[in-house]
């Protein structure tokens, strides 16, 4: 994911994370604890809006398959809009942790998050917002191994299996 962000953007991406060893996990990178604590995926959003020194592209630790050129896309998105969300299947129709998110963002965030409204696209009517479409995503890569998340020890065996297949066909 570090060199994916790296290659994509041209420097390596700020890593937002609360657990107390975070900063041993990658002692190459600025990490930083939410500023607002507690509240969750929009916390963390907010946080890397706040504390990047540019447009963010907020790509959530545990999607393993993200893309330089979805990156890049999402980032260039950032020219026309607010926020760059990709179309997906999911749930919400849209992926927000893996999302292009720029200035304006932080005090749309800021009004969810004082509100008590901690849903990941709830500032969403507050901004100009871009969606990436499906049909563009799927000339970057299969939706289903970009947007793949893994938060069970079956979906990292399953991760892995897919690396390994991803990794032999190139």
């Amino acid at each position: 994911m570090v060199a994916t962000l790296t290659e994509a953007l041209g420097e390596p991406p700020l890593l937002v994370a609360n657990a107390a060893g975070a900063r041993d996990w990658r002692p190459d990178l600025r990490v930083v604890a939410d500023v607002r604590p507690g509240l969750g995926s929009l916390g963390g959003i907010y946080t890397a809006v706040v504390e990047a020194p540019a447009p963010v592209v907020a790509i959530a630790w545990d999607m393993p398959f993200v893309s330089a050129p979805l990156v890049r896309a999402l980032a260039d998105g950032l020219a026309m809009h607010d926020a760059m969300l990709p179309e997906s299947g999911g749930r919400r129709g849209v992926e927000p942790l893996c999302a292009a998110y720029g200035p304006a963002c932080r005090d749309a965030i800021a009004a969810s998050l004082d509100a008590g409204d901690l849903r990941a696209i709830g500032f969403h009517p507050r901004i100009s917002l871009g969606i990436l479409p499906l049909s563009v995503i799927r000339g970057l890569g299969d939706p289903e191994l970009l947007f793949f998340n893994v938060n069970t020890a079956d979906e990292l065996a399953r991760a892995d299996g897919l690396w390994r297949r991803h990794a032999s066909s190139r």
